[in-house]
Parts: structure tokens; C-alpha cells; sequence
């Protein structure tokens, strides 16, 4: 059974494919392949955007969502997450999408079930449909992905969007900067820096992300305002430049990117909450069709 737990599990001449088949979706094209299949989501952190996305994708599809209420779920009783899994497994789902807290849960999952596991978000390890939607929607502004250059700007040591990107974008050929305070800059051989503004001038996109407070220990910023002073993605900042604008959501607004930025016709936010379903349309085609 194929599972996709992280970007590496497709080739690039797959991506490649699925990119294209996410495009056909986009133009409004698709009919009900999936009819008859079934798919659980079972989310043990919150989400808005992954989770509807993933639900309209399955529906267009033709396909039956089951949602479990993790918060409800027999782990609650002490039942374990493989155990959890392995029941769902035997009411004999065509795919399970599976978010979690923790890092390798999907993995952990997918050697104990026979429906695919799709990996909606584990820790800060990996969130592979986020990075697929993000390069589509890259691919659709910028056409040639290589030589491209993105600076990815924030809590990166603790986004599984950031570390996805970062991997999936360079097999690409993207030139992938980073920029953010020590405390949220991880080890790294690629460029980096501390300074927004010294990036400015250089790259053609910009990737802001949410500050994961619910992933630190110790306060990192006295307040958000504080981070925002020196990472925030102003209207100012960019000025006239031509630099188009990411976010994965949910955004901060006047924290991550602020307002005029995010009504400016160079930010694809929406973009990409758009291309969201289209992508993983083309994923759970991949893995489930011809179940």
C-alpha cells in the first residue's frame, strides 16, 4: 500500500505529475473516481484549513469522510494509537488521514494498517501536502521553479511547513533562504540570516510563517509585537518590489503579514488555500484509486 508520510515518498517525476493532474482539478475538471471508497480523518491536533481541504477534496472525489473525534477517541481510555489504528483498519478504509502532535505518528501507523496513511501534520517534523500545494502554487505563478529564490521567514526550527519546504523546493532547485531570530533558526547549511530586510532585494517569494507558541517551552518573545517589530512582512518593507507573498495559515495578522500586504494582489494566500484541494485531490487519487 502506498502511504505518504513525508514529501520524499514521491519522486520528483511523480510530483511532477501530480502537479499537473492538480491543475486539471483547478480548471474545474473532475467527476466522481473515488465513488464507493471510503476515508477517515483522525486529527489529534486542531486544524481548520488541512481539515476542510481534505474533506472537500475526498467529496469532489465521489468519496465517503468519516471524521473521529480524537478528543473523544478510545486513546482517551488507554486504548494505544496503533491499537486505535489497527480497529479502524478492520472496518476497512481505502485511506486514513491521520494528524498528530507527535512527530512519526504516521509512520508508526502506516506499518500496522492496510489503508493508506496520509500524514496531515506530525510535530514539527512533516506536513508533505502542504509543501506539494505550496510548490504547485509556486509553479503556477512563477512557471520555472528552478533558480527560483524564496526566503522561508520565521519560527522555522519548529514549522513541520518549514521543514517539509525546505526539502521538497531545493530537490526543485528552488534557492531557499532562511531568516529568523537565533532562537527560531535551526541548523542549517543553507543560506540564513537574522535580518529581513538584507533579503529584500534578492528573492522572488516570501514564505512567512506562524510563531508555533504552543511548540515552546519557554516564552521566546516578551510579546508577539516584539517578534513582529523585526519579522513582521509589511507593506513598507516590500514597497513596489514584485515579490510575491506565502502563507501556510492560519496567519497572524500585523504579526506575520500585515494587512495591506494580505489584501495586495501579490499575496497567494488564498492561492494556495485554493490549490490546497486541488493538490490533494491529486493525492488521494494517487494512492486510492485503483484500491
Amino acid at each position: 500500500m502506498r502511504h505518504l508520510i513525508q514529501e520524499s515518498d514521491f519522486s520528483i517525476s511523480e510530483i511532477e505529475e501530480l502537479m499537473n493532474q492538480a491543475a486539471i482539478y483547478n480548471d474545474g475538471k473532475f467527476d466522481r473516481l473515488l465513488k464507493d471508497k471510503i476515508v477517515i480523518t483522525l486529527f489529534f491536533e486542531n486544524s481548520t484549513r488541512t481539515k476542510s481541504s481534505f474533506e472537500i477534496a475526498t467529496k469532489r472525489l465521489g468519496a465517503e469522510i468519516v471524521h473521529l473525534d480524537a478528543a473523544k477517541s478510545s486513546t482517551k481510555k488507554g486504548e494505544t494509537l496503533v491499537d486505535t489504528a489497527m480497529n479502524l483498519d478492520a472496518m476497512n478504509p481505502n485511506a486514513i488521514i491521520v494528524r498528530h502532535s507527535a512527530s512519526g505518528v504516521p509512520k508508526i501507523l502506516s506499518e500496522n494498517t492496510r489503508a493508506s496513511i496520509i500524514n496531515a501534520g506530525d510535530g514539527a517534523y512533516s506536513h508533505p501536502t502542504q509543501a506539494l500545494l505550496d510548490l504547485f502554487t509556486l509553479r503556477e505563478k512563477f512557471g520555472e521553479l528552478k533558480g527560483l529564490n524564496l526566503a522561508i521567514v520565521g519560527d522555522i526550527k519548529n514549522s513541520r511547513v518549514a521543514n517539509s519546504n525546505i526539502k521538497l523546493l531545493t530537490r526543485f532547485g528552488v534557492n531557499v533562504t532562511l531568516v529568523a531570530p537565533p532562537q527560531f533558526m535551526p541548523q542549517t547549511t543553507l543560506k540564513n540570516t537574522h535580518d529581513l530586510k538584507s533579503i529584500v532585494n534578492s528573492v522572488d517569494a516570501i514564505m512567512s510563517l506562524r510563531t508555533q507558541t504552543e511548540r515552546h517551552s519557554t516564552p521566546a518573545y516578551a510579546s508577539l509585537k516584539d517578534y513582529a517589530s523585526d519579522f513582521c512582512i509589511t507593506s513598507e518593507l516590500i514597497g513596489d518590489r514584485d515579490i510575491s507573498i506565502l502563507h501556510p495559515g492560519p496567519v497572524h495578522r500585523n504579526i506575520d503579514i500585515d494587512d495591506a500586504l494580505l489584501e495586495d494582489n501579490r499575496s497567494l494566500v488564498l492561492e494556495q488555500v485554493k490549490n490546497g484541494v486541488s493538490m490533494r485531490m491529486a493525492v488521494l487519487k494517487k494512492l486510492i484509486y485503483n484500491i
